[in-house]
C-alpha cells in the first residue's frame, strides 16, 4: 500500500558548519532500516569529519559541487554528477565551493549513527 510521507525529519549534521540533512525516508522519519532517502544543503567551507561507514551510499548533485576525499585521493562532484561510495570504505566529504552544495543521498541499508564510524575529533 502506498504511503504519503508528508515532510521530512531535520537531522543534526556533523561538520564544522551547520549543514541541513532533511530525511525522507529512513530509521527516523519512516522507521525503514533497509534504505534512508535524505536532501542534504551544506554551506560554502563545510567539511565534515571522515568516515567508514557500514553501507553503500549513491549520492546525486542537484546543485553546487561537493568534494569527495577517499584513500585513493579526491574528487569533485558537480550538479548533475553522481557518486557512490561502498560499505567500509574510508571517506570524507566538503563543500568548498562558493556556493556550497545541494545534493540527495541514499544508503542501503539505511543511515545510522551506530554504522557511520566517524573518525575520532
Amino acid at each position: 500500500m502506498a504511503k504519503l510521507i508528508p515532510q521530512p525529519t531535520r537531522i543534526e549534521a556533523a561538520g564544522n558548519k551547520p549543514k541541513l540533512i532533511d530525511e525522507f525516508f529512513g530509521q527516523v522519519n519512516s522507521g525503514t532500516p533497509g534504505i534512508s532517502i535524505a536532501r542534504m544543503q551544506s554551506p560554502s567551507g563545510w567539511v565534515e569529519p571522515g568516515q567508514t561507514p557500514k553501507f553503500d551510499e549513491y549520492t546525486v548533485v542537484l546543485r553546487g559541487m561537493l568534494k569527495v576525499e577517499t584513500n585513493q585521493g579526491s574528487f569533485e562532484v558537480k550538479a548533475g554528477q553522481g557518486v557512490l561510495t561502498s560499505n567500509g570504505e574510508w571517506i570524507r566529504y566538503s563543500t568548498p565551493g562558493p556556493d556550497g552544495a545541494e545534493y540527495i543521498a541514499v544508503c542501503l541499508p539505511a543511515f545510522s549513527p551506530d554504522t557511520v564510524h566517524r573518525d575520532p575529533s
